[in-house]
């Protein structure tokens, strides 16, 4: 919005600055984390007093973690609401519209609705359960129609979003890849990002602080993609009008930093499914869309297991969890 500025640059010489995608970036980023901090103490102020609280896993479920997360039995959930709130009002400021930026922010919506009744669910039923993974998986299926519905009829992006990259080779492999591979494709992608940072959170600070190393990695490479002299120099995909994702990615950041001081140890308000699911959401449509999908294997390679994604890391963290307790139950002596 804030970019059309730049039109009365003939009245005001200064104005013309607002056509820089990297001042705008650096204002959403601070845009979204000044929004983040002013709502979030009353946001949270309300979560506690309609006591949404995150229903934990018993001593069944996950064993000893249970007993080291029982003393956050208080803690509100549904802090995603937050990040949304500064994301969408921060990228609506300063993107200028194209259907990138529109196709990524109608699925971070559309996911952080789908995780707010997963959490609404779990905060009436007080249980872990939530709703069901057929159901997620539905709504993930939903929006990945909707997603190509938007890009493929578009004559900005119909061509560009048929193309199939992959790091590290300079051409493009694929150039027109059917629908039967391009559905399923993206699905994979949303799905599996969006579930691999919903089974990271759990503790404080660590899926935010994930988030926070992603964002700033495909603000990178959505800068790179949307100009035309980076594009060709690193050989990569030059996608008219993908820099705009920066600016989304920006906002993103600003808004996972102001979220990590109330999410860090020890933490005052949980994410939820309502932050999880829609931050994973967003950052695997904006890899697809700056052809850097197969990227974020690398990118997020620190989320645990999530529809094909992670499985490394999974392992690691299980390893580091199980000395953890070792180590608490008996502690190696001096």
């Amino acid at each position: 919005m804030l970019s059309y500025l730049a039109d009365f640059e003939a009245y005001f010489g200064p104005l013309r600055l607002f056509r820089y995608i990297t001042l705008r970036a650096a204002f959403a980023g601070l845009t979204a984390m000044s929004i983040g901090f002013i709502i979030g103490p009353w946001l949270f102020a309300k979560l506690r007093a309609l006591s949404a609280k995150q229903s934990l896993r018993t001593k069944d479920e996950v064993g000893e973690l249970a007993e080291l997360h029982a003393s956050k039995s208080q803690t509100p959930t549904m802090g995603g609401l937050m990040i949304c709130v500064s994301v969408i009002v921060s990228a609506v400021l300063w993107a200028r519209p194209n259907v990138y930026v529109y196709t990524g922010l109608l699925v971070y919506l559309g996911l952080t609705v789908l995780g707010f009744l997963d959490d609404y669910l779990k905060v009436v039923k007080k249980n872990s359960d939530g709703l069901s993974g057929r159901w997620k998986l539905a709504g993930q299926a939903l929006l990945t129609g909707v997603a190509l519905l938007l890009l493929l009829t578009c004559p900005e992006s119909a061509e560009r979003m048929r193309e199939l990259w992959v790091p590290f080779y300079k051409e493009v492999l694929w150039s027109q890849m059917s629908l039967l591979f391009l559905v399923p494709f993206l699905f994979l992608i949303l799905a599996g990002s969006s579930n691999a940072i919903n089974l990271t959170d759990g503790v404080d600070g660590l899926a935010i602080g994930c988030t926070v190393t992603a964002a700033m990695a495909f603000a990178i490479m959505a800068y790179a993609a949307g100009n035309t002299i980076i594009a060709d120099y690193l050989f990569i995909s030059y996608i008219p009008g993908a820099g705009e994702l920066a600016v989304v990615c920006s906002a993103l950041l600003g808004a996972s930093l102001a979220f990590l001081w109330y999410n860090s140890h020890p933490a005052e308000v949980f994410m939820g499914d309502t932050g999880s699911l829609a931050l994973g959401g967003l950052i695997g449509m904006i890899a697809f869309m700056v052809h850097q999908p197969l990227t974020l294997i690398i990118v997020g390679g620190i989320f645990r297991d999530g529809g094909g994604f992670g499985d490394p890391a999974s392992r690691f963290f299980q390893i580091a969890q199980e000395a953890y307790f070792q180590n608490v139950t008996d502690p190696p002596s001096l």
